[in-house]
């Protein structure tokens, strides 16, 4: 007699491989890190070059890693970046091949993704779930200053503090986020691999840190007039609700109550996008900005200085 197979039992075998490939695709180049009193997980990006979260290697310059096949090694913070919570290791010692880093911003809503890590003890843990989120915000703090990592991953994948800094793949075995907090029960957030986290982790890796423009103005999406929407091709703007007096916006000219709706002659529809604005090369050049003032159009002319702790 033939035996038939149930099409959910055929189903639940193509997860579990798919799964399972995964992990054994990428379980060899995720190392679990001791740097200071903080603990986590790395991923191998390049030749001797590991990434993690800012907060894993926070106070210290220099650590350990050990490898899922019971190698070990020293690596130095080359570093690290509190606003993006990321942070590059460099290492003298062998590294195992590195990852293939994807594009987040090809990632839909139900899509199953894989959490692997390597906290201390608990060599290749892996968890799997689907992206629950996308577009989330995460607040973040250096010193006084704050700004939000954009477009964070959220995911139902089980994560536990030992996974900071662990990969986020898809179901290619493509790094799309670096796993970096709890958010709750059966919740977890990664930092996105984008083209902007992948210019912060260039700047990290060349220059120890990250450079970034400051404006000095706090702002919350809003929509745009219906008339001014139509005319733009989108629906929301940046509406100020603060601005830091000496600041370069209050210099500009910035008020509050002023709805921006490009700078640097690109779109601006939420603090993101300003943000994304804001690099190393924004610092001391004229940056026009463009912003609906009741119900004149006013372009005005700011000079961001460079973001220090505030």
């Amino acid at each position: 007699m033939q035996r038939c197979k149930h099409d959910g039992v055929d189903e639940l075998d193509a997860y579990s491989r798919t799964v399972s490939t995964v992990a054994a695709a990428l379980g060899p180049s995720v190392a679990a890190v001791r740097a200071g009193r903080g603990s986590g997980s790395a991923v191998v990006v390049s030749d001797g070059v590991l990434v993690t979260n800012a907060h894993v290697v926070d106070g210290t310059d220099r650590g350990q890693v050990a490898y899922a096949d019971g190698t070990e090694g020293a690596v130095r913070v080359r570093g690290a970046d509190a606003l993006s919570d990321l942070a590059v290791l460099v290492s003298d010692d062998p590294t195992p091949p590195p990852v293939v880093l994807g594009d987040a911003g090809t990632l839909v809503v139900g899509q199953l993704v894989v959490a692997v890590g390597n906290p201390l003890g608990l060599a290749g843990s892996v968890t799997a779930g689907v992206v629950s989120g996308l577009g989330r915000a995460l607040p973040v703090r250096s010193g006084s200053a704050s700004r939000v990592v954009e477009d964070v991953i959220q995911t139902d994948a089980a994560l536990n503090p030992g996974n900071s800094g662990g990969a986020l793949a898809d179901s290619s075995g493509r790094v799309v986020g670096i796993n970096t907090a709890v958010a709750g029960v059966g919740l977890g957030l990664a930092v996105p691999i984008t083209a902007t986290t992948r210019r912060i982790l260039e700047a990290l890796q060349t220059e120890g840190r990250v450079r970034r423009g400051y404006l000095g103005l706090v702002g919350a999406p809003a929509p745009l007039p219906a008339d001014v929407a139509s005319r733009l091709g989108r629906r929301t703007g940046l509406r100020v609700a603060e601005v830091v007096a000496g600041s370069p916006a209050a210099q500009a000219g910035l008020r509050r109550g002023d709805l921006v709706v490009s700078a640097d002659r690109e779109p601006v529809s939420d603090a993101q996008g300003l943000q994304r604005r804001l690099f190393a090369t924004s610092i001391g050049r004229t940056m026009p900005v463009t912003l609906l003032r009741g119900e004149a159009m006013v372009d005005v002319h700011a000079v961001p200085s460079e973001l220090a702790d505030r």
